[in-house]
């Protein structure tokens, strides 16, 4: 029997219905209208798709905090960015240099922003120990896993203990996933063994919320 004894969805369908009451759609429509185009929106801005609205509200804005610094990897045109532009530094990390260019048009007069360019899992110039929050969304669905593998020892030495860790990536459990032929071959299992077997400390799975995709949240702890 499947376990049925989760939150995620009736917390979705609450913040569903509070975000599309009449007043609330004709607000936010506003203030999109004021806002300048971003990349990726043609799949929806996050305040309208429910489960974006829900890893937004979940994942997200309880971590924007003005005295900390932040790490995205892969903004695309800035649809997530947008919303971490609360932190005190914010590091926006891209291997392509054309989407960087992208995110920087939009962001660029921003000075709490480094637009940083690696090498494909690095992160150049960025000190050790210095993020608190590390994020990133609809990257690592595409990564082949010894390039998430990669990845993950290289945020280690970058993110302080305690930090929040938030990486959303494919899950081949799911049909829509193995539908997707741009979706990398990876699972919870897999993704769950790759990150404790690295010393992190797993602080929650999310399985439920995409339709293709899972999300976990690890910190790395203080070994001294």
């Amino acid at each position: 029997m499947p376990d049925l004894d989760t939150g995620l969805h009736v917390s979705m369908l609450a913040t569903s219905k509070r975000a599309n009451a009449l007043p609330r759609r004709l607000l936010r429509a506003m203030r999109r209208a004021a806002q300048p185009y971003l990349y990726g929106e043609e799949w929806g801005a996050l305040e309208d798709v429910p489960p974006l609205a829900f890893v937004l509200e979940r994942y997200v804005r309880p971590h924007v905090d003005p005295a900390h610094t932040a790490l995205e990897i892969g903004p695309g045109g800035g649809r997530w960015t947008r919303h971490l532009i609360g932190f005190r530094q914010l590091y926006v990390v891209e291997y392509y240099a054309e989407l960087l260019s992208e995110v920087r048009r939009t962001f660029g007069k921003r000075k709490n922003i480094t637009f940083v360019k690696n090498n494909g899992t690095d992160f150049p110039n960025i000190p050790n120990d210095s993020v608190d929050f590390l994020f990133s969304f609809g990257v690592f669905v595409h990564l082949d896993f010894p390039i998430i593998e990669a990845y993950l020892d290289n945020i280690r030495p970058v993110i302080k203990p305690g930090a929040n860790v938030v990486i959303h990536y494919a899950d081949q459990t799911k049909v829509m996933a193995r539908l997707n032929d741009g979706f990398a071959d990876n699972d919870p299992q897999r993704m769950r063994q790759a990150v404790v077997a690295r010393g992190y400390e797993i602080l929650e799975e999310d399985l439920t919320t995409m339709w293709h995709s899972s999300i976990v949240r690890f910190t790395k702890r203080d070994v001294t």
